[in-house]
This record gives C-alpha cells, sequence and structure tokens, in this order.
C-alpha cells in the first residue's frame, strides 16, 4: 500500500515529502494508523549518517503511538479501534537465547528495527513512523493503557524503555538510591520512573539552573558534578548511576559515589570512552560498569503498565512534521523539553 511520509533523501538533505510502498499485511500483522511519532536523537543520528551505515531514503520514528486499522487473520491480541505504539523493534528470530530471555533487542541472528533495518522475510528496507501508517507482527505491537496521553506517550517507546530496563534489571525499590546523570529526553524519564518506583532520587548535572525543573520530574536532591565539595557529601551513596550522557565523557568522578555492589549503568553513548576507567575506582567496593540497550518487547508493555497505574509520560512539544527539520536543529542545540513529538495529523497538510 502506499504510504505518505517524511524521509531524508541524503546525509546532507533535508527531510522531505516521499511516497512509498508498505508491504501488504500477512496474516499476523497488524496494520496501525499513525497518529504521533516522537523524535530520538537516533532518528538525527541515522538521518544524518553519523554512524556511516545509512542507506537513503530513510524514514525515521521507532516512537510510534496509532490506532489499529486492521489486522491479519492469525492476530487475537487486537482488533481494529484499538490504541497501541511500536517501539525500536519490528521483528526478530525468536528463538535464540536472548529471544528466548525476552530480549529481543539483542538478538543472535540480528534484530529487525522499525526503521533503516532489513525485513526478515522479504528483504525490503524497513521505513519507520513519520509516516501516516505502518504495519507490523502482531508480536511487536504494545497496548496502550487507557487514560494515558498519546503523544506524551510516544517516547515512552524509546526513552521510557531505555531507562526503565536498568531499573527493573537491578530491581529498583522503595528505598533504593538511585543516582541519574544528566537531563534530556532519557535523563527526565530515568527521574520519572525511579521516583514512582520509591526510590530516593538525585541529579547530577553540570549546569546550575536545573533544580527547579530536577525537582519537578521527581529528583529529591540535586547534585553539580563539577564541584568536588558536593561530590565528596555524597561518596558512597548511591545503588545506582544511570547515565544518560550521549557523548564521551570521563565517569571515574561517578564511581567513588557508589554504594558497595553498586551499579554504574551507561545508556547514552555507545562509542569509546577516551578518559580509561580507573580499576580501583571499581575493585575496591565491588562496584560495577554495565551497560543497557532499550528493552525488550515485555519488558516494554510492563513499563508501559506501570506508567499508567502511574500516569507517568513524557514532557513533550508537538509539532507539525512540516518543522521536522528545525526540531533537528534544536535538539543539537538541547532546546527542547524534553521530547519533540510529530502530530501526524499535520502530513495531510
Amino acid at each position: 500500500m502506499k504510504v505518505l511520509g517524511y524521509s531524508a533523501p541524503s546525509a546532507s538533505g533535508a527531510l522531505e515529502p516521499f511516497v512509498f510502498e508498505r508491504r501488504a499485511a500477512r496474516p499476523d500483522d497488524v496494520v496501525i494508523d499513525i497518529l504521533y511519532c516522537g523524535v530520538c536523537h537516533t532518528d538525527l543520528h541515522l538521518a544524518r549518517n553519523h554512524f556511516g551505515f545509512t542507506s537513503y531514503p530513510i524514514v525515521p520514528g521507532h516512537e510510534i503511538i496509532g490506532k489499529v486499522r486492521q489486522v491479519g487473520e492469525k492476530v487475537s491480541r487486537f482488533k481494529a479501534g484499538d490504541m497501541v505504539g511500536v517501539g525500536c523493534l519490528v521483528d526478530s528470530c525468536q528463538h535464540c537465547k536472548p529471544c528466548l530471555k525476552g530480549w529481543e533487542q539483542d538478538c543472535a541472528e540480528g534484530a529487525t528495527f522499525t526503521y533503516a533495518s532489513r525485513d526478515r522475510h522479504d528483504g525490503t528496507v524497513t521505513h519507520g513512523g513519520y509516516s501516516d501508517s505502518i504495519v507490523v507482527r502482531d508480536r511487536f505491537v504494545l497496548a496502550l493503557p487507557d487514560g494515558l496521553d498519546p503523544a506524551g506517550a510516544a517516547p515512552l517507546l524509546c526513552a521510557g524503555i531505555t531507562t526503565w530496563s536498568p531499573l527493573h534489571r537491578w530491581n529498583v525499590r522503595e528505598g533504593s538510591k538511585v543516582a541519574v546523570v544528566g537531563l534530556g529526553g532519557l535523563g527526565h524519564m530515568a527521574l520519572k520512573l525511579a521516583k514512582a518506583l520509591g526510590a530516593d532520587v538525585t541529579l547530577f548535572t553540570r549546569s546550575t539552573g536545573k533544580d527547579e525543573d530536577a525537582f519537578r520530574l521527581g529528583a529529591d536532591h540535586v547534585v553539580l558534578s563539577s564541584d568536588p565539595a558536593q561530590m565528596a557529601a555524597v561518596a558512597g551513596r548511591f545503588d545506582m548511576i544511570i547515565d544518560t550522557v550521549p557523548y564521551d565523557h570521563d565517569v571515574n568522578p561517578y564511581l567513588p559515589t557508589l554504594a558497595l555492589e553498586g551499579v554504574l549503568v551507561l545508556i547514552g553513548y555507545m562509542g569509546p570512552l577516551g578518559t580509561s576507567v580507573n580499576a580501583g575506582g571499581v575493585v575496591h567496593g565491588r562496584k560495577a560498569i554495565s551497560g543497557s540497550f532499550i528493552g525488550g518487547v515485555a519488558e516494554t508493555q510492563q513499563m508501559l503498565d506501570f506508567c499508567g497505574q502511574h500516569g507517568i509520560v513524557s514532557d513533550v512539544e508537538i509539532i507539525p512534521i512540516q518543522q521536522i527539520n528545525q526540531a533537528y536543529e534544536r535538539m543539537l542545540k538541547s532546546d527542547v523539553k524534553y521530547r519533540f513529538v510529530i502530530d501526524m495529523a499535520s502530513l495531510k497538510s
């Protein structure tokens, strides 16, 4: 079926209207009319070929909220009219060890991502949520809880699960002491979710003036990480530090603030760390540095259900699709609180 969307035609070209073909629905597929799509830093990185492997044209978008238009004959979980979500994944092998554990994002045969990936059945390139509709295997479609604002819920499909997964894995609960490094799209969700889980929550920031927003979003404390006295005052405090910084940075200053057997989890940066980690900062106190990459499908549904119970959505600025190029420029300047979301009804204009 023909679909209208917005694509990047090249690494330097502005995103522009693009008509393309979606595959015909298979028996286990769900056809979804897209209502809202979040704008993630990954969209910008891939559109501008920052990772060096983008093929063009590319239709970004993996924070999708929409309404089911139709379902395949083998689909029983959804029906026409249901409000649903689609995140970063649209398929995986379903039989390897990671998939059987519910970690489809780490599929040993390679996960099929929502865009800039290859459909494992017909080899066609997947295109994302900057479009009016999408066709997705039912196992990778998520139910949107009643009462959640659909625009605010869109970024939960990436920023939400990326921060939820480590909180869940390390059993953050009432009484846990959690710190979050950085206050952006990921950081603001980490504050909200950790607080709702009952943790005592601290924001680490290098910038002054973040206190008001941090407290509103769920922080109990704010620590200026460039102030040695403030850092010394929280030595040995945190069970977990969630590091959302999306660029190379020195993690060593945070290690002394971990408690015995505490863990620092990297979720924002996937490249080489330019400053070597001082092993002594990990060895003493049985501390750990770990990483986490989005989350599996069941875990994402668990996160959505938790957000539904607690009324948690992202703080968003809603834009028409025609402003996507300006949004990318603003995102590079951190000029958004805290996530852009596209109202896909604007495609009609």
